[in-house]
């Protein structure tokens, strides 16, 4: 969850009453601690703040940070301890045991995989599904993560220790760890491992192990002199890996012995490259004049035009306004460029389930329609219940099917059907019943589609067909104002279609280069809206259009555009 960085929304310091209640919550969590390691983790006189924020996938989080360290985290109304509270009470939760180097996946965001357990002396520890629970490594009591186990210890044992073990939260070396003073995890001994951590020494290293001298068992009363004393080894694994991979990634960056340009060359091939490509496929001439600063800003980004090239021409309409005038479209050298693929924002990937990542495609969407009870006797011939969902053309043909064996069609003109008891009580009102005999054939169709209960299928590339009662509701896009007359604008109902909310946001970002924010919706649990800095609903059109290929019909608030200033309706 922490392991790319989040966004702090509010950090305030706790109420009284609030302090009181976290206490009575954390005790009845956390059963195994005494009142006195309770009143060190919750001092009834000592500041103690609580940090809302968002995690990068949009789930809100409260945080109750103690002397700048985040000791505890609720997430959905559940209370979980971190790294720094567990090192100094290991004994809050059941831990299992892997080796050193799987930090590194779980600060990435991995989960704890069976294989990867390493069964102690003593067993595993009994823990049932979803119980929380913490991770250590081999030789050390010091907890490296937090999480929920996804299964017993019963079915972890009938499973032959396969699969996913534990579903991880937090760990040692995420960006909820770096919050506090990154301090590193204690060297706690763990007796139960100490012939496990032996034998994984010999077969790594080809040396005999030798024994620990024997320590004093940890308790809480030497926890500060224990935390006083890092564990070298998981620094070594961790920290000094990750600075040696930045190191040598930023080396092979800066050497490029296949160019022998010098890096002025580049940069001026780079913004002709640039430039010759916004002019290609971005600027139309409907849209000259065009200020140098909209050309730059919304078509160039960071690159700049090339003077010497003479495919512009530039005038100052205004003083100290630039515009682009004219565009020689006939430059052989415009002319010949090829545009490359748009990077980054076309290839946005977005999940859609798996765990993998594709790229997005847009779902096939079909209206469909369910049998309600009061037209179920209209289709009891069909063999059709109450709650069928049927397509409109199936609805057609049932209906047409049932005129003709009933012989409903009127002699005297064939455009119209005999209204009999069963469609009288179907689809007419009540007010209707004296004065109505025959229905044209689209009304009649019209009249039972209007009678049915709404329904839509969604059908994703490579995953089962989608159905869901009421109308698809469509992706809402409002202009709001804050504060001072500023506005922003926001788009809903993203998750409906399969659109990754943050995959928007981060596109959005680079058409507009402007701020946006993931705001939790009202009412809802799992969805997220958009929020972005200003009146953007052309280019958030463009991009749903466009890019994602969502159908017209389906967006709603296009409307909502900016208005030129002097035109008042």
């Amino acid at each position: 969850m922490f392991e790319k960085a989040f966004r702090v929304k509010s950090n305030t310091v706790i109420k009284g009453s609030d302090r009181r209640k976290l206490k009575v919550d954390i005790s009845t969590s956390f059963p195994s601690l005494s009142a006195e390691e309770l009143s060190d983790l919750v001092p009834n006189k000592e500041e103690l703040n609580v940090v809302k924020i968002y995690a990068h996938k949009g789930d809100a989080v409260t945080l109750y940070v103690l002397h700048k360290n985040p000791v505890f985290f609720e997430l959905e109304k559940r209370i979980y301890p971190t790294v720094y509270t567990l090192w100094r009470y290991p004994h809050v939760l059941p831990a299992f045991t892997t080796w050193p180097p799987v930090i590194q996946k779980l600060a990435g965001g991995a989960d704890l995989m069976l294989p990867g357990v390493v069964v102690p002396s003593g067993g595993l520890p009994e823990v049932k599904k979803g119980d929380c629970c913490a991770v250590k490594v081999v030789g050390n009591k010091a907890p490296v993560a937090v999480g929920t186990a996804t299964m017993t210890t019963a079915e972890m044992r009938s499973l032959a220790m396969k699969g996913r073990g534990v579903s991880i939260l937090h760990s040692y070396l995420d960006s909820l760890w770096a919050f506090g003073d990154k301090s590193g995890p204690p060297c706690i001994p763990d007796v139960d491992t100490e012939g496990v951590e032996g034998g994984f020494l010999e077969e790594e290293d080809g040396q005999e192990a030798t024994e620990a001298d024997a320590e004093e068992p940890y308790s809480s009363s030497n926890a500060d002199d224990i935390l006083d004393s890092p564990c070298p080894g998981l620094q070594e694994i961790s920290l000094a890996d990750r600075e040696e991979e930045g190191e040598k990634g930023i080396e092979e960056a800066d050497k490029d012995p296949e160019d022998p340009r010098s890096p002025q060359e580049q940069m001026d091939a780079l913004l002709l490259q640039c430039f010759l490509h916004a002019l290609k496929s971005k600027v139309k001439k409907s849209e000259l004049p065009l200020l140098t600063s909209t050309f730059l800003r919304i078509h160039m980004f960071s690159c700049c035009m090339q003077q010497e090239h003479r495919l512009v021409k530039v005038k100052e309409l205004s003083k100290g306004v630039e515009s682009i005038v004219e565009v020689d479209w006939k430059n052989r050298e415009l002319r010949s460029f090829c545009s490359p693929e748009d990077p980054g924002i076309e290839e946005a990937p977005v999940e859609v389930g798996g765990g993998g990542e594709r790229p997005y495609r847009p779902p096939e969407i079909t209206s469909l329609y369910s049998v309600s009870s009061r037209l179920e006797p209209l289709f009891q011939d069909a063999n059709i219940r109450k709650g069928t969902v049927l397509q409109p053309a199936e609805v057609r043909t049932i209906i047409t099917d049932y005129v003709k064996r009933n012989e409903l069609v009127d002699d005297t003109n064939k455009n119209y059907v005999i209204i009999n008891p069963i469609l009288c009580d179907c689809l007419l009102e009540k007010s209707e019943y004296q004065d109505v005999e025959a229905l044209k054939w689209d009304d009649l169709f019209s009249r039972t589609l209007d009678k049915m209960q709404h329904c839509h299928q969604l059908v994703f590339p490579g995953l089962p067909p989608v159905v869901r009662k009421g109308p698809l509701e469509p992706i809402d896009i409002t202009v709001a104002s804050r504060g001072s007359n500023k506005k922003v604008t926001i788009i809903k109902n993203l998750e409906v279609y399969g659109l990754d909310p943050v995959a928007v946001s981060v596109a959005l970002q680079h058409r507009v280069q402007a701020s946006s924010a993931l705001n939790p919706v009202p009412g809802s649990k799992d969805r997220v809206s958009v929020q972005i800095q200003g009146n953007q609903v052309q280019q958030v059109g463009k991009l749903l259009l466009d890019m994602y290929q969502i159908p017209r019909k389906y967006i709603q608030g296009l409307d909502n555009k900016v208005q030129k200033p002097g035109k008042k309706k």
